[in-house]
């Protein structure tokens, strides 16, 4: 008997639209955590540089305040002054009964002033796919451009980072994955009560394959990586130090949860003056050189360094952080004499 070849099974909802390649490289350098039951903290909120700012049902909020919540939320959404900035709200995660009201009331009432939704402590796939298709309803009902709104994917336990590969690929709304330490860290029964903080005994960095394993799912899927959060928030120093590990990896940025982190975070997940100044002096060097008027060469050299398509690729990651920050060249590409 032959065999009959079928395609794969996708996991996206076929009515969604793909989602835009410039939504999911938004600038997440600073990702403020607000709880959505605070007015004051909404408000203040708004004044902070932080590039992004998620609106929180889930841990921020009491059980008996987060009904009220979604309708706080709503009104900071609507009324509120978000220039700038990426509006996120985290709902509650599917094993409770919230979700589905988290999602419609605060969709339906403020979806064309929304950016993402948050899904925490995602498992596997089909919570991505479940909230993509409540999405699309609730679009469609209120005339939503379909596909607009994103989810971003909290990994929070051992379940979700051994199925990550198929959660990144669950759904084109999809723009980040973020790391959830502190539930992962019970998840596993890591010997620590400090989130983020490496436990006793063990010499090397404890968190290396988790933070590698969501940034290569990421990377596979078109999408962003974001850290965590660090809860000792008057110890910037130590905000720095951790969330520059992230960002020596390769992460997009990090959660800040007090105004104090977020100048940190912005300025970590950055690139330095003279690294932005370099990569775009090697797009302009390897743009050139590649030209006609450059000799149609695929190599040249940029002062001692030589640079080709390589190093291209390098520098375009460096100069698009340096761009989304708004930093500004310091330096002018001057083509050598003939």
């Amino acid at each position: 008997m032959t065999a009959v070849s079928r395609p794969p099974v996708s996991h996206h909802p076929q009515e969604t639209s793909p989602r835009d390649g410039a939504s999911r490289l938004r600038p997440r350098r600073s990702c403020l955590a607000v709880p959505g039951s605070n007015p004051r903290f909404l408000e203040k909120a708004q004044g902070l540089p932080a590039d992004q700012v998620f609106l929180d049902l889930e841990d921020a909020c009491a059980p008996l305040a987060k009904e009220g919540a979604r309708h706080t939320i709503v009104d900071a959404l609507n009324n509120g002054d978000w220039t700038g900035k990426t509006r996120v709200v985290r709902v509650n995660d599917w094993t409770t009964h919230w979700t589905y009201r988290d999602v419609i009331t605060v969709v339906e009432g403020a979806g064309q002033n929304l950016d993402c939704i948050m899904l925490p402590k995602v498992q596997d796939a089909q919570q991505v796919v479940a909230l993509d298709l409540l999405l699309t309803q609730i679009e469609k009902t209120m005339g939503f451009e379909v596909g607009r709104i994103g989810i971003e994917a909290q990994i929070e336990n051992a379940k979700g980072l051994v199925n990550i590969d198929d959660i990144a690929a669950a759904s084109p709304r999809l723009e980040t994955l973020i790391f959830g330490p502190a539930d992962f860290m019970a998840s596993i029964n890591m010997k620590t009560l400090v989130v983020g903080q490496q436990p006793p005994g063990y010499g090397a960095d404890a968190y290396h394959y988790i933070l590698m394993r969501i940034l290569m799912a990421a990377r596979t899927h078109d999408l962003q990586a974001i850290d965590g959060p660090f809860l000792q928030i008057r110890d910037v120093d130590a905000y720095r130090e951790v969330a520059g590990r992230a960002a020596a990896l390769g992460f997009d940025g990090k959660w800040v949860l007090h105004p104090g982190q977020v100048d940190a975070a912005n300025e970590v997940f950055s690139p330095s003056q003279e690294d932005y100044d370099h990569a775009e002096l090697i797009l302009d060097a390897y743009e050139w050189c590649t030209s006609e008027e450059g000799g149609k060469k695929g190599s040249a050299m940029l002062g001692d360094e030589m640079i080709d398509e390589a190093s291209r690729k390098m520098a375009l990651v460096i100069a698009g952080k340096g761009r989304a920050a708004g930093m500004q060249r310091t330096s002018k590409f001057e083509a050598p004499e003939a």
